[in-house]
């Protein structure tokens, strides 16, 4: 017994049901395994000066530390990689590196600078990189997301700390530190840091400030941030052209600064010190954002302004971590260690100081360390911190196999024990050898301790809401299954199945290959994402899945013909047999008579044969273009070849894939036949669109005079595509039947041949929106893209628009057919160059035409560029829809629009909502599984994100679908009422 049918409405109902629990359940996980780190209240005042305990009882206890006096030079470089000054390892710099720094290297030759490698957690965005450098603390990886919308940062920090002290700050460069602490400076001129295309300004802005500034004597602390060499690294990677003059332009700003008069020549001069750092690396293409050695190399430079002897030791390449900062410039400055801090502090940079103070700054930097232990675990350390510290056991090695508690125990005992005994041996003028190795045993078992603590706080998986959690995949599973369900209805749905194919009522066994490839290779990419490198090299599972399945198609469409071949040669020779005398006018009529068979219908399986062809190539072509991933990015491909060629080869690549992308849409538009006035409109709407496409790529993207033709290219296309969307169903006749595919005849009634005159303009309409929307699409592509990705922007046009003919003209179910243009579009998403790591995403492209800085519109632009492969497969599904043959309903009854909607939309947008639902919740819950997994944030964090993002674009592009069928259809069953009203 058939399942009843499922109606539209119900079938809309329970699909936005679905939807809405699947955003409930996402925002609920993500709400609950993303969460705001929890910070201590508060910020460190006396109570950082005195050994901790289990009471909150605050003394007036002062430091010991003597450079109250001191001032700073913060100097912030973005983007600028450690091994850009020191070099890797043994290896010094690239020569050229070195030669475009020359006073910069002459500090650190001459011991007068101190360099570090500083290790930056992901996510290698600017915002969290700098609260980590001020206030000690891992941020929260959802920091990535707020990079872009910065908000006052209320947690303690040094800022704060200076500003209570009554320092006065002064700040010039990336507005972020304007966002970040809104009133705390007295002097600021902020830049804003996402407006890539800018390399010059953004630094004249900083450097135009210094000569007043170093005159002045009324500052404390003066922040400089620079930008212009993580512009030229986003525009021309790790090796542009601009990066060795923005190197020379802070050599020349170092050597300002450091031999200025105003700081050599008085007291307040002999008391400042010049920091440098970065707030993170990029790789070879100059992007960051994820967690690669090349992105987390960042540079922490001290440059002593005043002593004209070497106080530094000499720099060996020192790895450090980027949160160290704090804790070694609050006591170098005298002010108490901010509360979240897990850094530890740099013990080069105290150099100066005698030794009493250096363990002085150990033992508070471990104080406020232990305060901070104990709000993870209470009562560490509380009853017998003061017994143990003057245990003599303390100091004898042993084997340690207790918890954390009792490890931390153990290893402050241990320094608290020789810090005490170094103590002792000070006083004996005779034990000098003695007291210097008390004096190294003392620090190392501070850093034993101290680098302890620090390892376990920023590895300790916070707290989660686990009810929420839960919640949130149970929702999202209960989301899964609904949708699984209406799937399930569709496929029991006989009447649908044989409307769209009468021809699978026959089909055997072998024709269900692409069927069973599709659900097999869906669980196979779902089982890959469980492992790291998988996740990290997603491209070759896409890739992989897109050849194997189109592979697929391509055998069984030749395999019919071949046996029709044989079949047909067996029954000549079997006529022959049976009457020899047969005369040669008899025998050729009979012959001429078999090849009719094979030919009428063979020409369709040519004509699949050759689309398939092409996907196939343009997919291998595809697939050497990027290498793409983490592992192998460095490999030699496609894209890496023509960069090494020349701008003039890539202009030449760029027009041309610019002018085959118009006639290829040309092409399409003229096999429509109907409305010639406006297709000749809608042809001339592609070729605007395409000469300012052309404007731009001639004028080599110039900043300030692309801006224009790009926003006049915004608004063209949105005019156009929103205009054919609103005003093609109203002008496409309804008794036309000239429609790009051929209408099988039958013995209708006049009637049906109304409701077929309508069929035709719906699909006539949908056919010519479709096809502007994936032109358009791909334009703007061509104007947002990097250079290197004109070719497969064309090539991923091609291959998808050669799917739809396929499919067009063969008999396949829905099911293999939408899945397949989504594997198109996943597959060409990586392609593009994309991958499962933050780094990859196009900030300069997200500024492209924009002339003030917006958060809203580069956000989106950034959203574009990303999922530009998944949304075109989605527009594409359109005109998919419009090649189907629907005649076939007005042979057994007049179809009514519910009926026609359902027909038209259940499965284009059901099972892009069914595959990513499924890859969804599986991801989802393979990152629970994974939460204490050493990749969390940096693979698989990343990666949800990306699922994310992705699952947005399918709301989009099952949106754009499902509005755009609704509404064709909904105007003409409204036009076909009013003219039969009229005509009646």
């Amino acid at each position: 017994m058939a399942t009843p049918s499922m109606s539209c409405s119900r079938l809309a109902c329970y699909t936005s049901a679905a939807t809405l629990l699947q955003i409930l359940g996402l925002w609920l996980f993500v709400s609950g395994f993303f969460p705001v780190k929890p910070t201590v209240p508060g910020f460190s005042g006396p109570e950082s000066y005195r050994m901790p305990t289990c009471e909150d009882v605050l003394e007036d206890e002062k430091g010991h530390l003597p450079p109250d006096q001191l001032a700073k030079m913060y100097m912030v470089i973005d983007g600028l990689p450690a091994e850009f000054v020191i070099g890797r390892g043994s290896q010094p710099p690239e020569k050229s590196l070195m030669e475009a720094m020359p006073y910069t290297q002459s500090l650190l030759s001459e011991r007068k600078a101190l360099a570090f490698h500083a290790k930056a957690a992901p996510p290698t965005v600017t915002m969290p990189r700098l609260k980590a450098m001020v206030s000690g603390a891992i941020g929260g990886f959802l920091d990535v997301v707020f990079n872009f919308n910065t908000n006052a940062f209320l947690d303690d920090n040094l800022l704060d700390q200076f500003h209570k002290i009554g320092w006065k700050l002064v700040m010039f460069g990336d507005d972020t530190w304007i966002k970040l602490f809104p009133s705390l400076f007295t002097r600021y001129d902020g830049v804003n840091s996402f407006y890539v295309k800018d390399t010059v300004e953004v630094d004249f802005n900083v450097s135009r400030h210094l000569e007043v500034e170093l005159a002045a004597n009324d500052w404390k602390l003066m922040i400089l941030h620079y930008l212009g060499l993580d512009h030229a690294g986003h525009i021309g990677g790790r090796h542009s052209l601009l990066m060795a003059s923005k190197l020379k332009e802070m050599d020349d700003a170092i050597r300002l600064i450091h031999t200025h008069n105003a700081l050599n020549g008085d007291d307040y001069g002999r008391h400042t010190l010049l920091v440098v750092v970065s707030d993170h690396g990029m790789t070879l293409r100059g992007n960051h954002g994820g967690s690669s050695n090349e992105e987390t190399d960042s540079l922490v430079l001290l440059v002593d302004l005043w002593s004209e002897s070497p106080i530094f030791p000499l720099s060996m390449n020192n790895e450090v971590f980027q949160v160290d900062v704090a804790p070694t410039l609050a006591l170098l400055f005298g002010v108490p260690i901010p509360k979240d801090n897990v850094g530890v502090l740099l013990i080069e940079a105290f150099n100066s100081l005698e030794d009493e103070h250096k363990l002085r700054a150990l033992e508070l930097n471990s104080w406020q360390l232990i305060r901070l232990l104990q709000v993870h675990l209470p009562h560490l350390l509380c009853q017998e911190l003061r017994d143990s510290a003057s245990s003599d056991q303390a100091l004898q090695s042993k084997e340690f196999l207790g918890n954390i508690r009792e490890k931390l125990h153990h290893l402050y005992s241990k320094a608290k024990a020789a810090h005490k005994l170094w103590k002792l041996s000070e006083h004996d003028s005779s034990r000098t050898f003695a007291n210097s190795t008390n004096f190294n045993a003392a620090v190392a078992a501070y850093y034993d301790f101290l680098r302890c603590g620090s390892e376990w706080l920023s590895h300790k998986a916070t707290d989660k809401p686990i009810r929420w959690i839960l919640s949130g995949v149970v929702i999202l599973l209960l989301s899964s299954v609904l949708l699984l369900y209406i799937l399930f209805l569709q496929f029991k749905d006989h009447e649908i199945e044989i409307k769209f194919s009468s021809a699978l009522k026959n089909c055997n066994l072998m024709w269900h290959l692409d069927e069973a490839f599709v659900s097999i290779g869906t669980f196979l990419h779902i089982f890959s994402l469980g492992a790291s490198s998988m996740v990290e090299e997603e491209q070759y599972t896409w890739h992989f899945l897109t050849s194997t399945l189109f592979s697929i198609l391509f055998y069984m469409t030749i395999l019919p013909l071949l046996k029709e071949r044989k079949t047909v040669s067996v029954e000549m020779n079997k006529e022959e047999k049976l009457d020899f005398n047969l005369s040669l006018t008899s025998r050729a009529r009979a012959a001429r008579g078999a090849i009719n068979v094979i030919f009428v219908k063979p020409f369709q399986t040519y004509y699949q044969i050759y689309s398939l062809m092409i996907v196939l190539i343009c997919g291998s072509i595809l697939r050497g273009w990027h290498q793409g991933g983490v592992n192998w990015a460095h490999l030699p491909d496609i894209s890496k070849w023509l960069e090494q060629a020349g701008s003039s080869t890539m202009k030449a690549l760029e027009i041309t894939s610019l002018l085959s992308l118009m006639m290829l849409s040309l092409f399409a538009l003229s096999l429509l036949k109907s409305r010639t006035r406006y297709i000749c409109i809608a042809s001339l709407g592609i070729i605007v669109l395409g000469f300012l496409v052309l404007l731009h790529i001639i004028e080599n993207r110039p900043i300030n005079h692309s801006n224009s033709i790009v926003q006049i290219f915004y608004f063209s296309s949105g005019f156009l595509v929103f205009g054919t969307f609103m005003i093609s169903p109203w002008i496409m006749p309804l008794h036309c039947h000239k429609n790009i595919f051929p209408k099988k005849s039958s013995g209708s009634h006049s009637s049906d041949l109304d409701i077929d005159g309508t069929l035709v303009g719906v699909q006539n309409s949908l056919y010519l929106i479709g096809v502007m929307n994936v032109s358009s699409w791909c334009l703007l592509q061509l104007l947002l893209q990097q250079p290197v990705n004109a070719v497969p922007i064309l090539l991923i046009f091609v291959r998808t628009m050669a799917s739809v003919i396929y499919f067009s003209a063969g008999q396949h179910r829905q099911l293999v057919e939408v899945a397949a243009i989504y594997f198109l579009g996943m597959a060409g998403h990586f392609s593009m160059g994309n991958s499962n790591t933050l780094a990859t995403i196009d900030v300069a492209g997200a500024f492209i035409g924009v002339s003030s800085y917006s958060i809203v519109f580069p956000s989106i632009l950034m959203f574009i560029i990303t999922f530009s492969s998944p949304i075109l497969s989605y527009l594409s599904m359109v005109v998919s829809i419009s090649t189907k043959n629907i005649m076939n309903l007005s042979l057994s009854a007049s179809p009514d629009l519910s009926r026609l909607l359902k027909l038209l939309i259940a499965f284009p947008c059901l099972l892009p909502l069914v595959l990513n639902s499924a890859v969804l919740v599986a991801f989802t819950i393979i990152l629970l599984v994974m939460r204490n997994h050493l990749f969390v944030w940096s693979v698989f964090s990343p990666k949800y994100l990306y699922v994310c993002a992705g699952t947005a674009s399918v709301y989009i592009g099952v949106f754009v679908v499902a509005a755009t069928v609704f509404y064709t259809c909904t105007v003409f069953f409204f036009r076909a009422k009013l003219l039969k009203s009229g005509g009646s």
